[in-house]
């Protein structure tokens, strides 16, 4: 199974700030939505509360230290990101979306076999950061420039990596 992680991301690893995006990225959220629909997302619950609901067609995996935390039927809720990753093995998943937050990407990124950043051009205030992505791991395969217009508030590469070979 391939573990993907996918994230908007400012020059100064900033992710987010008090549990929201920090940014308004049509181009983004479309590419989001064309890689993850048909599969499981993983995320944490803070990740869930600020996306607010099950995002259509696809099925959340859910992160949680609280016992009594639940989800709409067809959702599902775990207590540790091994058990998220045991869970999509054992349905025999072709590929699953870690989709944040800060802390499920820094435990993520070692089992990741791929990385799908959107790396935006600014460098705000946050709260929430990207962990680094060592070069001497990864490899670019692919790089595809957005510009700055009316949907999108500021440019972005969107640049999917591949994990090197050990």
């Amino acid at each position: 199974m391939k573990i993907s992680i996918i994230v908007a991301k400012a020059k100064n690893d900033v992710i987010g700030k008090d549990n929201e995006l920090i940014w308004k990225l049509s181009s983004d959220l479309k590419l989001f939505k064309k890689f993850t629909t048909g599969h499981h997302i993983i995320m944490g619950r803070k990740t869930y509360e600020s996306v607010g609901r099950p995002l259509p067609n696809r099925t959340s995996v859910v992160i949680t230290r609280n016992k009594n935390f639940s989800l709409p039927e067809g959702h599902i809720v775990v207590h540790s990101l091994p058990e998220a990753i045991q869970i999509c093995i054992g349905k025999q998943l072709n590929q699953v979306f870690i989709i944040g937050g800060a802390e499920i990407y820094k435990e993520a990124l070692p089992i990741a076999d791929e990385l799908m950043v959107s790396h935006v051009d600014v460098a705000p205030e946050g709260d929430a950061y990207f962990p680094s992505i060592d070069p001497e791991s990864w490899q670019v395969v692919s790089n595809e420039h957005y510009e700055k217009d009316k949907n999108n508030q500021y440019s972005f590469d969107f640049v999917i990596y591949k994990r090197n070979p050990k």
